[in-house]
């Protein structure tokens, strides 16, 4: 299964669990692929000591304190939800309620997040999105971005790692190089954009490049075509773009390959998209059977991608010492 890479590297994938706690058979299969990471979804989840000990089981699998991830972008995408959890407003309803207030809401709504999330011990947030609207932004996207301004999207991108960030989580910054433009839903279609490039770097690349600096991003299953006919998940003209031109120098997954945005088997995707330059490989929603083929094809990461996992490592950290009853108490002052 290590596929001739270094043993001593993670495997190049970040994988989830069939339901509440793991099986004999997944957790053998974790035991043998050693994936950097892994990923919660709402089957995965009914109540705070079960989400804690499936993350324990996980991390006794791979016999490290290895990134646990969700999607807790809050509105329709957000896994954690009432009763046990807050339930959030879709990001752009909250952020034009927040009004002037809105990046300081930004910040204490995620930093809140980040709370109730490092309590269940999971340490990553696949937040923020910083896909900018444009007329085209296809319904499944447009009310989880945060604008039509690169500028502001940048700022309130920012606000929101920075809360995750000092609440001990690690951000996911996506869709990189930028969703917005698609008007197709990549869950079920490939979007291509025919943008000229001038004006992606001006407006679609430019809060992935402002934020440049964060630990982890997503890509984006979108054919940028002024760049190459693949898409961005497997094309290495545009990786060499994120690297070049947008300067992100993290660790970049892959949105999940599962996707219909993307053809062909599940191990020449994953083989596709690390050729391209992609540092990890996220595959959910599939049987055990598919998972194990993921693995095999993704094998161990490269020693570029290894360097990468372990500076993303280091960004993680214990959270601040604040009190959450005051700061939702700040946030539901703003909001008033």
């Amino acid at each position: 299964m290590h596929s001739g890479r270094d043993a001593m590297n993670f495997g190049a994938t970040i994988l989830d669990a069939e339901g509440l706690r793991l099986s004999k058979d997944e957790t053998a299969f974790f035991r043998e692929a050693d994936p950097f990471g892994f990923i919660l979804f709402g089957r995965n989840i009914s109540d705070a000591e079960q989400v804690y000990a499936l993350c324990s089981d996980f991390r006794e699998a791979v016999g490290r304190d290895a990134v646990i991830t969700i999607d807790q972008e809050g509105g329709r995408v957000q896994r954690l939800r009432a009763p046990n959890w807050t339930d959030w407003g879709a990001p752009l309803d909250f952020i034009r309620k927040a009004g002037d207030n809105a990046e300081r809401a930004m910040y204490l709504r995620y930093r809140h997040i980040a709370h109730e999330l490092k309590t269940l011990s999971i340490d990553s947030n696949c937040a923020p999105m910083v896909d900018v609207i444009v007329k085209e932004t296809h319904d499944f996207l447009r009310n989880r971005c945060y604008g039509a301004s690169p500028t502001d999207v940048a700022a309130l991108g920012r606000a929101a790692a920075d809360g995750m960030l000092d609440g001990g989580v690690l951000p996911v910054l996506k869709h990189i190089p930028g969703h917005g433009r698609a008007d197709l839903d990549s869950h079920y279609d490939l979007p291509r954009v025919s943008t000229e490039l001038d004006e992606l770097r001006e407006t679609d690349f430019a809060p992935f490049r402002d934020l440049n600096d964060l630990p982890m991003a997503m890509t984006a299953h979108v054919v940028y075509d002024a760049v190459d006919d693949a898409p961005a998940t497997l094309s290495r003209d545009m990786m060499d773009l994120v690297r070049g031109d947008i300067g992100f120098d993290g660790l970049i997954m892959t949105d999940d390959i599962g996707m219909k945005a993307l053809s062909g088997t599940i191990p020449q995707i994953a083989n596709g998209a690390l050729e391209a330059g992609c540092d990890v490989i996220l595959h959910c929603n599939a049987s055990l059977a598919d998972r194990i083929a993921c693995a095999n094809a993704a094998g161990r990461m490269t020693d570029a991608a290894q360097t990468r996992a372990e500076a993303t490592l280091k960004a993680r950290h214990a959270p601040d010492n604040v009190d959450i009853v005051d700061l939702n108490a700040e946030l539901e002052a703003l909001l008033a």
